[in-house]
């Protein structure tokens, strides 16, 4: 059997994470981001910005670099190309890291400390578990839409 490093691991689940992300966002109408199901709830544009954003925003903290927020997209053009900006400053972060780098601590409150895999992979509100819980959201938005919803982890029952 071959050991895969952790770094390699968490690398390959990023990619199919984006993967399944980019094909929900491919679906999301654009003429419907000031949707929402629901008063108490983020419009479709809204959360679907969110889930574009996360990306560029976690490659920033891999990088320990400060940035501005990211513009709120008005299209779907815009929206896909944020989120494939930022997927790839996320990748190129999270190739460049080694089990050590992972192992290694990081504050994520003026108090706390945690292990960098477990703030990317996810106990808590780590990013893959915040942004996989975000692409579920827009999941059922889009369900709520009559829009067919691609398979993430396979066939979805529109594609069956």
């Amino acid at each position: 059997m071959t050991k895969i490093s952790m770094a390699a691991a968490l690398l390959e689940e990023f990619d199919e994470e984006m993967t399944a992300t980019r094909k929900m966002l491919e679906c999301v109408p654009g003429d419907k981001f000031s949707w929402r199901p629901h008063e108490k709830s983020f419009t479709l544009g809204k959360l679907a910005n969110h889930l574009a954003a996360m990306p560029g925003g976690f490659a920033l903290v891999l990088t320990k670099k400060r940035g501005e927020r990211p513009v709120e997209a008005q299209s779907k053009t815009e929206l896909l190309e944020a989120f494939a900006h930022g997927t790839a400053a996320c990748r190129e972060a999270l190739a460049g890291l080694s089990d050590e780098q992972l192992a290694g601590k990081i504050l994520v409150t003026p108090t706390i400390e945690k292990p960098l895999w477990r703030v990317l992979r996810g106990v808590g509100r780590g990013f893959m578990n915040h942004f996989i819980h975000h692409r579920g959201q827009l999941s059922v938005y889009l369900r709520l839409l009559d829009v067919p919803v691609p398979g993430m982890y396979g066939p979805s029952a529109d594609e069956r």
